[in-house]
């Protein structure tokens, strides 16, 4: 019923118009122009489009539909941090709005330059490796610097760095191939290791930031300090609010894909596969690295994607009574040295079998890992014949984790002819995250950005975090001050104050931190 249009509908290939006006007066344009040098500044609607707009659904099809809204006047890539210090030093002097732009990943409208001025892109130049240090396991690198390059880099540490080893940073978002270093960390990041590795800000270990009235705020790399609240941690996460982070240091770990061990077990219910999630994380024998549970609705849909629907595993699982509709895929991945890999997977293997899971090889987990990072282009063929599909996640406690599950699947349920998928991919001994999936037949902007409203307004309502690791950018501000308070609102504008007075960095409602009243949303818990 979903997939039934075989026509497709606007692909959103017609040629960018020259139709947007800077809007900056030409004084500033050539005087910023000046301070990153020639080739480095531009003005073409191409060039400012593509910077101004991330990847959620809501990007998508205004891109798809030629809307063509929120985007700078001018676009900048600085060369090095003195070019980053002197644009930021004129915006400040003159009021111009500065955003900043890394991979482009952005599920949050974190990018948009809703008040026009200039985007820096941080992804031409900056970034390279600044220094490497082997005792003590860290990397230091530009904003800029992309996952690939850097895994490229760690991976081949011995003829890159002069290391007498591989590492590897942990980090694999699904956003890998195109996500920054800086976005990670001015996110709150996380990848699909992180129940082993921790998210970003459990891995950066000291920072370097440009901010306005002429501060520089660098910290150092010690693993910990009693110095007072920790300086580190109240910059990530602040989106290009107080400054722009231009390079950041990240322990590294050592890379030993030989000891990874693959696991994956079918469970015959949600309840049983949720409580053998929970005694995994406190069961005192370490973590798994990957880790995932579907629900049974993406259960489905994944034994479908990986091979597994209509062999004889998934005859055998029918045999055993795992029925359609209500069995539950976990798979994953225990890493670290041989010892302990081994001694995780005995232990996950020993639990599951326990609740009644059926083990199913590693095999279906080593299929995931083939489509990691290839499943989400199929949003962009599917959205041809009007299919939208879009995420949003939160992180909740064992306690409250059903009402959530439960009550944000109900309103996703509540449209006709409406998949809803969810799953767990990054644990904790006292919760999890949820990352719901929804997929529907819906090509309007207004309707869509309607249904994620109440999405957003469930996952609020019953109680859980209004994001565990996408960070809040502009579409989810709203829901901020409902989700922390008022009292910790307060405290983040007076930091706002503190380092921008001006309010020139990333303006427009980023964190609430200048949204109007009438267009925040307070749900009852």
């Amino acid at each position: 019923m979903l997939f039934r249009s075989r026509e497709k509908k606007n692909t959103g290939l017609s040629d960018v118009p020259e139709s947007a006006p800077c809007r900056l007066a030409p004084g500033h344009v050539a005087a910023l122009s000046a301070l990153v040098g020639e080739g480095n500044a531009h003005t073409d609607t191409y060039n400012r489009l593509r910077v101004g707009y991330g990847k959620t659904m809501a990007d998508l099809m205004r891109l798809r539909y030629g809307i063509i809204e929120n985007i700078p006047d001018l676009v900048l890539w600085p060369r090095d941090r003195a070019d980053l210090r002197a644009v930021v030093d004129y915006c400040d002097e003159h009021g111009i709005p500065v955003y900043v732009y890394g991979g482009g990943s952005s599920v949050s409208r974190g990018v948009e330059a809703v008040k026009g001025g200039v985007t820096l892109d941080m992804r031409v130049h900056l970034k390279r490796v600044l220094a490497f240090d082997e005792r003590n396991q860290t990397i230091t690198v530009e904003a800029g610097m992309s996952g690939p390059e850097l895994e490229r880099i760690l991976r081949g540490a011995p003829s890159e760095l002069g290391a007498s080893r591989a590492y590897t940073s942990g980090h694999l978002p699904q956003s890998f191939e195109y996500s920054v270093v800086g976005g990670w960390v001015v996110t709150r990041g996380a990848g699909q290791n992180s129940t082993y590795y921790g998210k970003i800000e459990d891995m950066v270990i000291a920072q370097d930031y440009v901010c306005p009235r002429g501060m520089d705020l660098k910290t150092r790399d010690f693993p910990a300090a009693a110095n007072g609240p920790d300086v580190d941690q109240v910059m990530m996460g602040s989106e290009g609010t107080f400054g722009i982070l231009y390079s950041a240091t990240l322990k590294v770990r050592k890379y030993m894909p030989e000891n990874t061990r693959r696991f994956s077990f079918i469970f015959k219910d949600w309840e049983s596969a949720k409580d053998a999630c929970r005694e995994i994380m406190q069961g005192e024998f370490g973590f798994p690295s990957v880790f995932r549970l579907s629900d049974p609705e993406e259960s489905d849909v994944a034994l479908k994607l990986y091979g597994v629907e209509g062999t004889i595993l998934d005859t055998l699982m029918s045999a055993r009574g795992y029925r359609k509709g209500e069995r539950c895929l976990m798979l994953g991945t225990a890493d670290g040295e041989a010892g302990f890999s081994r001694h995780v997977k005995r232990m996950v293997k020993k639990i599951c079998l326990s609740r009644g899971a059926m083990y199913t090889t590693g095999l279906v987990q080593k299929s995931w890992e083939h489509g990691r990072f290839r499943d989400p282009y199929m949003r962009e063929d599917l959205q041809d014949y009007g299919i939208m599909i879009d995420t949003l996640e939160c992180s909740v406690n064992w306690t409250n984790l059903e009402s959530v599950h439960a009550g944000v699947r109900e309103f996703c349920h509540s449209r006709p002819d409406t998949i809803c998928m969810t799953h767990m991919s990054h644990f904790y001994p006292q919760g999890c995250n949820l990352y719901f999936i929804f997929i529907a037949k819906m090509d309007s902007l207004d309707e869509y950005l309607a249904y994620q409203r109440g999405i957003l307004d469930g996952i609020q309502a019953h109680g859980a975090t209004m994001s565990h690791h996408h960070g809040i950018g502009k579409a989810f501000a709203p829901w901020l001050e409902g989700d922390v308070g008022p009292e910790v609102m307060s405290l983040y504008k007076a930091l706002k104050t503190h380092f921008d007075p001006k309010g020139i960095m990333n303006p427009g409602g980023t964190l609430a931190l200048d949204l109007p009243d009438e267009q925040k949303r307070f749900m009852k818990k």
